[in-house]
């Protein structure tokens, strides 16, 4: 399963943004990681993820933005989707991760 994920810190905002698309599971995951964890090694800042272009996203790949997530929080950073497809929106709502990524 393909995934796309491309992003820049944007100093107007003082943030990072990326537009993911395609689909996260367990076989790409560690890409997104590895990406959004070396995107705040560089400047640690919060980011947004425009996810129009996400099709799906298993367990796994929420796993891995939370992972992600947590060790920003302790910094006082976040990750946020917008433009989220109402299936992964369903799927954010059934988890309670609307509340926090949303």
């Amino acid at each position: 399963m393909s995934l796309s994920l491309v992003g820049n810190f944007e100093e107007a905002t003082g943030k990072w943004t990326y537009s993911l698309s395609g689909e996260v599971d367990i076989a790409n995951a560690h890409d997104l990681r590895e990406e959004l964890e070396n995107a705040y090694r560089k400047q640690a800042a919060d980011i947004e993820i425009d996810a129009s272009g996400l099709r799906y996203i298993d367990s796994t790949g929420l796993g891995t933005i939370i992972g992600v997530l947590g060790e920003m929080r302790e910094n006082g950073h976040r990750i946020m989707l917008k433009d989220v497809r109402d299936n992964v929106k369903k799927l954010l709502k059934i988890t309670n991760l609307d509340k926090v990524l949303c």
